[in-house]
């Protein structure tokens, strides 16, 4: 690879990784907040070696032309052009400059299993507050391993992702959970029976009671809700954790 690329291509990649992590919040669609000062760092690198391999290159313009023109022209023909597939190398850098992909969403969900909660031996009493904000995850795991039958008859509110399902008349509410980067995403879902699906992707805070299926406390019982308000959000700056709705939702 030619000197020129090399150096494009550290400078755009570092241009890109400030804008996506210093300038704008486009990181945290692929990243934990917690990784973003690396990524800030990292574009700095990248940017001062671009920088740096730029100067280096025009002061060794003059000295070495005339040794690399005689060793081609000895060989007959020239190695300093750049295979073409090299440019492809420029797409990802000025992706995050120009396009920068989608934050995950109903797409990356509908095709992901429910993931697995921990299984859990005791629980505290559940607070009086009504309706009660509870986690996805929480919500499962009191419907299908709690025996005390506490979240029987509670009214619960939660948000996330609206994702379609495979079968009319209900729909998911999901929460996608990176522990790192988006390669490593897995979702938690809890179905939901209501009047009418939200478009998918839309952020939503459902309000409503546990759907009754099987034996609760169990995992017979449905990881399920009987909707009674669906309220469109703003997707929250939390939104690769499964967290509490936010008090304003």
């Amino acid at each position: 690879m030619r000197r020129p690329l090399q150096v494009t291509l550290l400078v755009l990649s570092g241009l890109g990784l400030l804008h996506s992590a210093l300038f704008t919040d486009v990181c945290l669609r692929y990243v934990k907040p917690g990784m973003r000062p690396l990524l800030i760092m990292s574009g700095f690198v990248l940017l001062v070696l671009g920088i740096a391999e730029a100067a280096a290159r025009e002061g060794r313009k003059g000295h070495g032309s005339h040794a690399r023109g005689g060793a081609d022209s000895h060989h007959g023909h020239d190695h300093s052009a750049v295979p073409r597939v090299a440019w492809l190398l420029l797409l990802p850098a000025l992706s995050l400059l120009f396009y920068a992909p989608p934050a995950l969403g109903a797409y990356t969900a509908s095709r992901q299993p429910a993931k697995v909660v921990a299984e859990q031996d005791s629980f505290d009493p559940l607070p009086k507050t009504s309706p009660l904000p509870i986690t996805l995850t929480d919500f499962t795991t009191r419907v299908q391993q709690d025996r005390s039958l506490a979240i029987k008859a509670r009214t619960v509110q939660m948000s996330g992702l609206v994702t379609p399902a495979a079968s009319g008349g209900s729909w998911y509410l999901t929460r996608i959970i990176i522990s790192c980067c988006a390669a490593d995403a897995q979702s938690v879902k809890v179905r939901i029976y209501s009047n009418g699906m939200p478009p998918a992707n839309t952020w939503v805070t459902v309000t409503g009671n546990w759907h009754p299926g099987g034996k609760l406390g169990t995992k017979s019982a449905p990881v399920a809700l009987d909707a009674q308000t669906v309220k469109k959000i703003q997707r929250p700056s939390n939104g690769y954790q499964d967290a509490l709705p936010f008090p304003s939702a």
